[in-house]
């Protein structure tokens, strides 16, 4: 069912790769609240995904932006503005990478240089998108920012490794440059700190149909899916939540609420 909520809204959203994805999902749900959109990702990534299927169903450009490249960010804000005729409301960041999670590095043992790559896609880059939307004026007023977070940043699960702590630095980015955009123009950022969720992506790392498992007992609701999370997305991209920005939203069924369940105990008991 759709209810408008982003009538006559346009935005960016980065890093659809496939149907598991997040950020496609999220962009079906804008698409279908009224939402136009611009996609993109890497080019790496586009190579990978089926980005062009999306774009077809949504009636999407796409264009390819390396985030850690500053003159790719200026071309894929000024060709958004030049598409939409002007400024645009609403960007979802959902971009990672764990260089030492995929070469198998430790992570009392990483290699500095992966990590300044790790640091630089999965968090720097939410900094250079909004340097550069803030230099164009390329956000309107009341505009929304959204970043896809996990809970490692703030407790340990050891496989997470080194993307635990490019999360904590997307989550103090989020409150900082929400501070400064929101004086400025009334822009809000925000992060969600989404349940593990069975993407590409996030089925790579090391014991994640275990540890599902256990997030699924560890939370009253159980884990929140990929389409909830989209769903969860549109109502931050709305004007329902005008004054809400710098917060790291726990979409995760209860889990980061919870010590322990009775499911889990009785698991342990066996």
């Amino acid at each position: 069912m759709s209810y408008n909520l982003l009538k006559g809204k346009k935005g960016i959203i980065f890093g659809a790769l496939d149907e598991k994805s997040i950020a496609w999902i999220t962009a079906i749900k804008c698409h279908e609240e009224g939402a136009q959109i611009v996609l993109s990702n890497a080019p790496v990534a586009m190579r990978m995904g089926e980005i062009n299927k999306l774009a077809e169903k949504i009636g999407a450009p796409v264009i390819p932006c390396d985030v850690t490249n500053n003159d790719d960010i200026e071309n894929l804000i000024s060709k958004t503005m030049e598409h939409f005729g002007g400024g645009f409301d609403f960007i979802l960041h959902s971009i990672g990478m764990g260089v030492n999670v995929r070469k198998g590095k430790h992570y009392t043992d990483i290699d500095y240089g992966f990590n300044v790559k790790t640091n630089d896609v999965s968090a720097v880059s939410l900094h250079r998108v909004l340097a550069c939307c803030m230099k164009k004026d390329a956000l309107n007023e009341w505009g929304s920012v959204v970043a896809l977070t996990y809970i490692a940043a703030q407790r340990v699960f050891p496989d997470y490794s080194e993307m635990a702590d490019a999360k904590a630095l997307l989550e103090s980015i989020t409150r900082s440059f929400g501070y400064h955009y929101g004086i400025k123009k009334h822009v809000r950022v925000n992060t969600i700190s989404q349940s593990p969720t069975r993407t590409t992506a996030g089925s790579g790392v090391k014991g994640f149909d275990g540890f599902i498992s256990y997030a699924e007992k560890m939370s009253p609701l159980g884990n929140a899916t990929a389409e909830e999370c989209g769903n969860y997305i549109v109502t931050l991209f709305s004007d329902l939540t005008k004054m809400v920005t710098m917060q790291n939203h726990f979409h995760d069924g209860g889990f980061s609420f919870t010590g322990v369940t009775q499911a889990v105990i009785e698991q342990m008991e066996k």
